[in-house]
């Protein structure tokens, strides 16, 4: 064992250069054991035990599991025993839960945090999906020739719709993601009744890819054999309202971020109406306003789905392209030029790209609000770039395997010395 005055002066030399070696030499110690002590193994004035063996393999262990969270035991224990660990499975899996080495996924943290933090939902809090599709819709929206409207209804009552220009996938879940923060909350199992983008047409089930969308927001798909006796109780179906209230006071000229805002409106008087006839308890949480059902979605849900909106469009002859109801300008001489717009639902700018390879970056308008975007183009810096592959919230399967890194590889030759 090895005590705290010897630790801190080892600590000192080490500090200083002084090899592990001469250090050993100088205080009449082994160098495995003052190895295992400077590199964290083991507590200095605490006796090890002859179970605790295992201490000399602590930093290769930490350094592994830090790399990959998800590194199966069987898979370590091989590596150990190449380095001279003549334990077994059971003794290392003691080892590791008794000295905290297998550190929490941070993608799989994050999933659990939104779980347990934004997901308020109880085993009967389901979350169904519609389309409505609504003729005729204002020029200015470009949705062509019918509107789409996304609606998420709670299986407790509360409900909110969000206007798209389509039904592609990319549209449906900026959709998706718009309804789950003007309700503050998602289900725990997500339905989708009549949704081309997320029902295959084959088998009527729901994609495939729309699993890591709702696990992104910490909720699963909904089956038969999951479905409560009691989800979806009988409530005010919101399709009809919307249909023949709503839709009705849209003029030729309302803009699209207009028309959202008054349907938010919408959904929360209607959801006013209820609770005070007499209508299920949880409504009344929510139609207290929409301005703070947002705010309640903003700090419980996570960042948008990293879904990315793609269109082509024609420069005008003002040297602008349109896209979500702005414009957007773009340097002269490319009038006439067909380009490639983009906009990654969890970023904050839509690059305007042309076949040349040229691209041109604008900060992302509101949707709707009629603006033209000038200036002149901003640039992304690097770290950006970098910082949102990395925080990019995708599912973690736990099947991704990484080599040992620079420093387990150097702990694993330290302790083969």
């Amino acid at each position: 064992m090895l005590t705290r005055d010897e630790y801190a002066e080892a600590r000192r030399l080490y500090s200083e250069g002084w090899s592990l070696s001469a250090i050993a030499r100088l205080l009449g110690r082994d160098r495995k054991t003052l190895r295992s002590y400077l590199l964290g193994g083991r507590t200095p004035g605490v006796r090890n035990s002859p179970q605790d063996a295992f201490g000399q393999f602590v930093p290769y262990c930490r350094d592994r599991l830090r790399e990959d969270p998800h590194l199966e035991a069987t898979v370590l224990l091989r590596e150990i025993t190449e380095l001279g660990y003549r334990g077994g499975y059971s003794t290392l899996t003691r080892a590791l839960r008794r000295h905290h080495l297998r550190p929490a996924c941070t993608q799989c943290r994050w999933t659990d945090a939104s779980q347990s933090s934004g997901n308020t939902s109880t085993a009967g809090d389901e979350l169904r999906f519609s389309w409505l599709k609504l003729p005729n819709p204002p020029p200015p929206w470009g949705a062509g020739r019918h509107a789409h409207i996304l609606i998420g209804s709670l299986a407790s009552g509360p409900w909110r719709a969000a206007l798209a220009e389509n039904e592609q996938p990319a549209q449906l879940i900026e959709a998706i993601d718009l309804i789950l923060r003007r309700l503050g909350r998602t289900g725990r199992y997500w339905w989708f009744d009549s949704v081309p983008a997320a029902v295959g047409h084959a088998d009527g089930r729901v994609k495939p890819e729309l699993l890591h969308v709702a696990r992104h927001y910490g909720a699963d798909l909904g089956t038969d054999s999951r479905r409560s006796a009691t989800a979806f109780p009988p409530a005010p179906d919101p399709l009809r309202p919307i249909e023949d209230f709503w839709w009705r006071t849209i003029r030729p000229e309302t803009r699209l971020h207009t028309a959202q805002e008054s349907l938010d409106h919408f959904a929360a008087w209607l959801d006013s109406r209820h609770s005070e006839s007499g209508g299920s308890e949880g409504r009344s949480d929510v139609a207290g306003g929409v301005h703070d059902s947002r705010r309640r979605g903003s700090e419980r849900l996570p960042v948008p789905f990293p879904a990315t909106i793609r269109v082509a469009r024609t420069v005008t002859p003002h040297d602008l392209v349109s896209f979500r109801g702005n414009h957007y300008a773009v340097p002269s001489g490319l009038v006439g030029t067909v380009v490639d717009v983009a906009w990654r639902l969890d970023e904050s700018y839509v690059s305007i790209s042309t076949i040349g390879g040229a691209v041109v970056v604008h900060t992302v308008a509101p949707r709707g609000a009629g603006r033209i975007v000038g200036g002149p183009a901003q640039a992304i810096p690097l770290e950006h770039l970098e910082g949102r592959v990395q925080g990019d919230r995708t599912p973690c399967n736990g099947r991704t395997r990484f080599p040992p890194a620079t420093e387990a590889l150097l702990h694993a030759r330290a302790t083969r010395c």
